[in-house]
């Protein structure tokens, strides 16, 4: 079993940063595909952005160009970094974990095995 839980989600004007953290444990994140889903009110959950075990990552369309997602395996971390934030960007950030070897889907919520309980991102205008 993994557990991840998120961290760093807040209050911000439009245009400003964010960055959220995602811890693991239970076991080393280092080959799981892990991913970052939104969550708006009265909206589907969908996704943002996934990194694979080397490095290899991808966006929405919505995101790319202002957010980053990155990995520390040593610590069994993942990271969003957000930038030039949009009050479209409102909503439940969430950490995802794929289990290794899956090969299910990055971009679906049923590709993924593990979910922290999110964390909230709210973009002023």
């Amino acid at each position: 079993q993994v557990q991840l839980v998120e961290s760093g989600g807040g209050l911000v004007q439009a245009g400003g940063s964010l960055r959220l953290s995602c811890a693991a444990s239970g076991r080393m994140i280092s080959s799981y595909v892990m991913g970052w889903f939104r969550q708006a009110p009265g909206k589907e959950r969908e996704f943002v952005a996934a990194i694979s075990w080397n490095g290899s990552t991808d966006y929405a369309d919505s995101v790319k160009g202002r957010f980053t997602i990155s990995r520390d395996n040593a610590k069994n971390m993942v990271y969003l970094q957000m930038n030039s934030l949009k009050p479209e960007d409102t909503a439940t950030y969430y950490c995802a974990a794929q289990r290794p070897k899956d090969g299910s889907s990055w971009y679906q919520v049923t590709g993924y095995n593990y979910w922290g309980q999110g964390t909230q991102v709210t973009v002023s205008s």
